[in-house]
């Protein structure tokens, strides 16, 4: 039977944390669980994790916007049905219509990324590059909104689909767009929150998919670890991460991509890495 992940046990404890961590920070989780193969020389992690951490990041969202999710459904549903259109039923429109174009973009150009933008040159630039747009916008953002308008859920989706690029950062791009536009902190990061839960359902459904067809000896073990480590790890992660930004902002998050941008430019520069 076909492998379907070379790793050891504890390497896919290390990457589930790390996926947890960095999955809706806006540091790019693609950039870290490339870069141990890339750099460490470790194997590719496989689709049974990338399974497994897809449903641990899915869980961990939706378990912690559990009481808006249901909200925005009942809201979006009851628009059909003469309750009106309300701030909820708007909010899931605005999900909805920022989703379309990661997911053409997906589709359209998924395979090529995977072939030629996976390098570890790519991932420092666009880590660097977009970690200093979002300082900018940081810097620069102002409270115009208080509601994401379709207008600014159609630019923000726009946005996420330049993070299937590696080291772009899905959230990061999409906190650094809803800035720009004028929405508050603590709402662009929500809205980016809400927004990654139709394209982490559809990725790992495809994924789970793809695993189940192939006929393969499936790691059911490591599966599980994995799934529950990401999924605790994301929760508390998002907690946190919206507890403290309004004290602390993107500047660490900004030195942080800044940092780690240098060291890979650095070990490009040493022939370590390429």
């Amino acid at each position: 039977m076909e492998q379907v992940t070379d790793i050891e046990l504890w390497q896919a404890v290390l990457l589930a944390i790390v996926q947890g961590l960095t999955e809706f920070l806006p540091i790019s989780s693609s950039a870290h669980l490339v870069l141990p193969s890339k750099v460490l020389g470790w194997s590719d992690q496989g689709l049974a994790f990338d399974v497994a951490v897809h449903i641990g990041s899915l869980l961990a969202v939706v378990v912690y916007f559990r009481q808006d999710i249901r909200d925005l459904i009942i809201a979006w549903f009851g628009s059909f049905v003469g309750q009106g259109v309300t701030a909820e039923s708007k909010m899931a429109w605005a999900v909805i219509i920022a989703t379309i174009p990661a997911g053409l973009a997906g589709l359209l150009f998924d395979s090529y990324i995977e072939a030629n933008l996976r390098s570890v040159a790519v991932i420092a630039t666009t880590t660097i590059g977009f970690g200093l747009l979002l300082g900018l916008a940081d810097k620069k953002s102002f409270a115009k909104y208080e509601k994401v308008t379709i207008g600014v859920a159609v630019i923000i989706g726009l946005a996420q689909a330049i993070a299937l690029v590696p080291g772009t950062s899905r959230s990061g791009i999409t906190m650094t767009a809803g800035l720009l536009l004028g929405l508050p902190r603590q709402l662009a990061a929500r809205f980016s929150f809400l927004l990654s839960i139709p394209l982490i359902t559809v990725a790992g459904g495809l994924k789970a998919w793809q695993l189940i067809e192939m006929e393969a000896a499936a790691p059911w073990g490591m599966i599980a670890l994995a799934t529950v480590i990401s999924g605790i790890t994301a929760y508390l992660c998002i907690h946190w991460f919206l507890k403290l930004l309004d004290k602390i902002g993107f500047m660490p998050f900004v030195i942080y991509r800044l940092v780690l941008g240098a060291v890979l430019i650095g070990l490009i520069a040493a022939g370590v890495a390429s």
